[in-house]
């Protein structure tokens, strides 16, 4: 579904589990798939990384499948879910559902650091999305700066 929908990723390798959307006639109309997170500095704990979510355009499918994601991850024992987008896509579906954003300061250029390691849209500025869903101690908040667009829509993260 990944390979046929998503506007610029291929499929995730591996994932600690999937959810799909349907419509009242059975049909599937989106997936999204929950890793491990693929920074190495990320509590590898406590939090999961939405790494994607393909839909076929239907209403809401997105925060569905997003609000879907975070009610499991809740009821896995995790803190935080986190995910992140291209700078000029416009993550209307997470700010539905309260996720929090802030611009990445720099493309994804060193995320393919590791040996072997393929990332699509490297080159492209990307903007960092979190919920917490609940506390942990040692889960360190994100640190904010400054707002970085025209628009005030995300800030600057470190």
């Amino acid at each position: 579904m990944v390979a046929r929908l998503h506007r610029h990723h291929k499929p995730v390798v591996g994932h600690r589990f999937s959810l799909g959307v349907i419509d009242i006639d059975g049909n599937i109309r989106g997936c999204a798939i929950a890793s491990r997170p693929i920074a190495r500095l990320s509590n590898q704990k406590f939090t999961l990384e939405v790494t994607r979510v393909a839909t076929d355009g239907t209403r809401n499918a997105c925060s569905m499948l997003l609000g879907a994601i975070t009610r499991a991850a809740r009821a896995m024992g995790y803190a935080r879910v986190q995910t992140t987008t291209l700078s000029h896509e416009s993550g209307s579906s997470l700010r539905a559902i309260g996720w929090n954003s802030c611009a990445l300061n720099q493309d994804g250029s060193g995320w393919d650091s590791r040996k072997g390691r393929i990332v699509d849209c490297k080159d492209q500025k990307k903007v960092r999305w979190w919920i917490d869903i609940r506390e942990v101690p040692e889960l360190q908040k994100m640190k904010i700066n400054e707002t970085v667009d025209s628009d005030g829509l995300f800030e600057q993260c470190q």
